[in-house]
């Protein structure tokens, strides 16, 4: 009774005590309708490649909106094959995505505290120990989301880029989806084939690029890079090895009073804002080392 419990059945259960049981409870609802907050504050962050940043890019990211007023941030690492979040941040919590997903049906805001770390005002769910048996069913990802979106105010979601099957569902939850590449033909060249991909499944139009460790005097520049992608970058970091190699030793993130730690927190608040941007015109030449016969790699335009 202190609990709320107004109605009691026993059985067999009469069908007219059920129906009274459920038009009271029915009649209840009407008048206190229950409510639940839901944030739409998602995002996830694609990698072109395997090695051009987007996990540091993630976890600095989401650090800098856990820096704005009034916001809970939760980090999920779903790059279930090698994901690194938890060797550069130094996590010792044995938990991770896998037993998140393991204990779905218990899950509520006592067990949530126990899965997670709390880390410079966000909270981190790491990918666990490395497993290639590893299978997640993708119709618990809808399940588990909609758990995090009722605890936190701004989820994000780091990938493999591998474009599993869960992992499209995380994108398909994501109001946009930071694609982070470099200034390389290899990146450049995967990029847009991701790019193609994703406007098949009609997720083109939430795909933000971000061009990561740029030089001063790079060999591609911005524009060519966004006429080749097709879609303008968003945001450029520019390319500093010492400061990412020496917070990865430290297990800490970038100092924010840095360069590049500033970057980090303008495009934080350039993703809650949800900015657009122009693309450039490049030289038709370099599009030229982009040309081969297949449909999927030409520009993608929407």
């Amino acid at each position: 009774m202190r609990a709320g419990v107004r109605e009691f059945l026993i059985g067999p259960f009469p069908r007219q005590a059920v129906m009274d049981t459920l038009a009271n409870i029915k009649e209840m609802l009407d008048k206190k309708p229950v409510v639940h907050e839901s944030t739409n504050q998602v995002f996830s962050f694609l990698p072109s490649k395997a090695g051009v940043g987007a996990s540091t890019t993630a976890a600095n990211v989401c650090a800098a909106m856990a820096r704005q007023p009034d916001s809970r941030v939760l980090l999920s690492d779903f790059d279930l094959s090698s994901g690194m979040l938890r060797f550069m941040l130094k996590l010792t919590n044995e938990h991770s995505v896998p037993d998140a997903i393991e204990r779905l049906r218990d899950m509520d805001e006592n067990l949530w505290p126990q899965l997670v770390t709390a880390i410079r005002g966000m909270d981190v769910l790491h990918a666990g120990r490395l497993n290639p048996n590893l299978r997640i069913d993708p119709t618990h990802i809808g399940q588990l989301v909609e758990f995090m979106r009722r605890m936190y105010s701004v989820l994000c979601f780091d990938h493999s880029g591998n474009l599993e099957r869960y992992s499209l569902e995380l994108m398909q939850e994501s109001k946009r989806i930071i694609l982070v590449c470099t200034a390389e033909i290899p990146s450049l060249h995967l990029a847009r084939e991701k790019m193609a991909f994703l406007k098949e499944l009609g997720l083109s139009a939430r795909v933000s690029v971000v061009l990561n460790r740029m030089h001063k005097k790079p060999l591609f520049a911005k524009p060519q890079v966004e006429d080749v992608l097709g879609m303008p970058v968003v945001r450029v970091f520019p390319n500093d090895y010492q400061a990412v190699n020496q917070s990865v030793q430290e297990g800490k993130l970038i100092d924010p009073s840095s360069d590049l730690g500033k970057s980090f927190a303008e495009f934080a608040a350039q993703l809650l804002d949800l900015p657009t941007g122009k693309a450039e015109p490049s030289k038709h030449r370099f599009l030229e080392m982009f040309r081969t016969a297949s449909p999927l790699a030409s520009p993608v335009r929407d």
